[in-house]
C-alpha cells in the first residue's frame, strides 16, 4: 500500500500504532481489516507533509484495494459457507447408502458353498467376455464363457462350483475378466461386491466404508443394491 511522503521529524505514535497495530490482535475480519484501514488513512492524511500532499490517485488507489481485498475476503466466507452447506448435504445423501450393497472396482469373490457376487464394467460392450476364478494359489476354479454382453455395468453371481462340478471350499477367490470385441482386446473391469457400513467426512471428501475394508467415493460405485 503506497504511504505519503513524511517530512523529517520523527512520526506521531498514533502513525506507528495504527500502522504496526496490537501484537495480541487475532485475524482481522473484513469489518476490522476495513476499520484498520480507515483508520491508517485518516492518520496518513493527518500527518502527511503539507508541501507534499496526498493527492487524489494516491486515495482512490487505497480505497481500490481496500474495496478489492474486502470483496475476496467476503467472497472467500460465501464460498467457505457454500462448500459447507454442500458437504452437509452429500453427507446426508449418501448416508441413506449405510446397509446396502454395492458394486466397485476389485477382484475379490467369496463363497460360503453357494457362491458369491461380483460384476464386470464394459464400457463399450464385448463380442465375447470371460471369467475366470482362482484360488489362493492361483489355481484355475472355474472358468465361465459369458459369450456376448451389451456395454455397462453386468452383475454376475458364482454358483460356488468348481469346474469339475464339485463345490468350492469356503473362503475368498480371486477372479479374473477378459473381453473382446471384433478379435481385439476390449476394455473390461472386475467388480467387487460389498456392503456400505457407515460413511466418513474427511479431506478427501465423503468415503463409503465398506465391508471388505475398502473405503471409496460415491463416484466410484458402479450399481447399488
Amino acid at each position: 500500500m503506497t504511504t505519503s511522503v513524511q517530512n523529517s521529524s520523527s512520526p506521531s505514535q498514533a502513525l506507528l500504532d495504527a500502522m504496526n497495530g496490537s501484537k495480541n490482535t487475532a485475524a482481522s475480519t473484513a469489518d476490522e481489516a476495513q476499520n484498520r484501514f480507515m483508520t491508517l488513512l485518516v492518520t496518513q492524511m493527518k500527518n502527511q507533509d503539507p508541501l507534499n500532499p496526498m493527492d487524489n490517485a494516491q486515495v482512490t488507489s487505497q480505497l481500490a484495494q481496500l474495496s478489492t481485498v474486502t470483496g475476496i475476503d467476503k467472497l472467500n466466507t460465501t464460498l467457505e459457507t457454500l462448500i459447507g452447506n454442500v458437504q452437509g448435504s452429500q453427507s446426508y445423501q449418501a448416508s441413506s447408502m449405510i446397509g446396502h450393497s454395492v458394486l466397485v472396482a476389485g477382484s475379490d469373490v467369496s463363497t460360503s458353498g453357494t457362491g458369491g457376487y461380483f460384476g464386470v464394467d464394459l464400457p463399450i460392450g464385448a463380442d465375447k467376455l470371460t471369467v475366470t476364478i482362482k484360488d489362493s494359489a492361483g489355481t484355475v476354479v472355474r472358468t465361465v464363457d459369458m459369450g456376448k454382453q451389451d456395454a455397462g455395468t453386468l452383475p454376475l453371481k458364482w454358483d460356488g462350483l468348481a469346474d469339475d462340478g464339485t463345490v468350492a471350499k469356503t473362503g475368498s477367490y480371486k477372479f479374473e475378466v477378459a473381453a473382446t470385441i471384433a478379435n481385439s482386446t476390449a476394455e473390461a473391469t472386475g467388480l467387487s461386491y460389498a456392503q456400505v457400513l457407515s460413511i466418513s467426512n474427511g479431506t478427501g471428501g465423503i468415503k463409503l466404508n465398506l465391508s471388505n475394508l475398502a473405503s471409496v467415493s460415491t463416484s466410484d460405485v458402479k450399481e447399488i443394491f
